[in-house]
C-alpha cells in the first residue's frame, strides 16, 4: 500500500470526511509531509471506491456546490489494519538490524558516549 493511501484510509477511520477534509487530515497526519492535491486526491478515492475500501457517506450542497463525504467502509478498515501490522512487523526488523549495527552499542541512542573519566588510553 502507497503511503499517500495508507494516509487517506487513516484520515478516513474516525469519521467521514470530505475532499479538502481528508487534504487537511493527511498533511496533520503526515507532519506536512504528504501534501496531496485535489486531482490526485479524487483519483485515489475513485479507486478505493472502486475497490470497496471507501463509501461515499453522503452528499451536502453548500453554496451551491457538492460536497461529498466519503467513509471507510469495513473492508477499507481490514485493510487499514492488515497495513498497520504489516508495519509494525517491518518496523521491529529495522530496530533489531539497527540494534546490530555496530554490536549494538550505539542502538537507539540508548547507550550515550563515554565521559572524560570513562575513557581509557
Amino acid at each position: 500500500m502507497q503511503e499517500p493511501t495508507f494516509l487517506i484510509l487513516t484520515a478516513l477511520a474516525a469519521q467521514p470526511l470530505h475532499g479538502y477534509g481528508v487534504i487537511r487530515a493527511v498533511d496533520e497526519l503526515s507532519a506536512g509531509e504528504v501534501n496531496l492535491r485535489p486531482g490526485t486526491l479524487y483519483g485515489a478515492l475513485d479507486r478505493l471506491a472502486e475497490q470497496g475500501l471507501v463509501t461515499v457517506d453522503r452528499e451536502e450542497a453548500v453554496e451551491g456546490r457538492l460536497r461529498r463525504y466519503y467513509r471507510l467502509s469495513d473492508a477499507g478498515a481490514a485493510a487499514l489494519q492488515a497495513q498497520v501490522e504489516r508495519l509494525r512487523r517491518h518496523a521491529a526488523a529495522a530496530e533489531v538490524q539497527l540494534g546490530k549495527r555496530l554490536g549494538g552499542a550505539l542502538s537507539f541512542g540508548l547507550v550515550s558516549a563515554p565521559t572524560a573519566g570513562e575513557v581509557t588510553g
